[in-house]
């Protein structure tokens, strides 16, 4: 498990009143149809209103995780068209 350092408490920006303070929760997302839970996710926690937010770094990186592209090599499009510039639909001048 890679571990991630939590930043001190500081005081909640929601109920103003509580202290933000660093835990870890479980963290709960939708893939297509399936409920996933993460258990041991970093988050900051109101002790008095509840109010989480998570570590955008572990966000990241379970997205990149649960991606169903995830370690495949990238797709390339052949059908991909070249945008027009000006002059593109001028023949080349002619040798003399």
């Amino acid at each position: 498990m890679i571990e991630t350092t939590l930043p001190n408490t500081y005081p909640c920006k929601e109920c103003q009143a509580g202290i933000v303070r660093p835990q870890y929760v479980t963290y709960f997302t939708w893939l297509n149809k399936e409920l996933i839970t993460v258990p041991n996710f970093p988050a900051w926690v109101c002790d008095l209103c509840g109010k989480r937010e998570y570590d955008q770094r572990a966000i990241s990186w379970l997205t990149m995780l649960l991606n169903p592209n995830a370690g495949q090599a990238p797709a390339h499009n052949k059908n991909v068209q070249r945008a027009h510039r000006r002059g593109d639909h001028i023949p080349p001048a002619a040798a003399k």
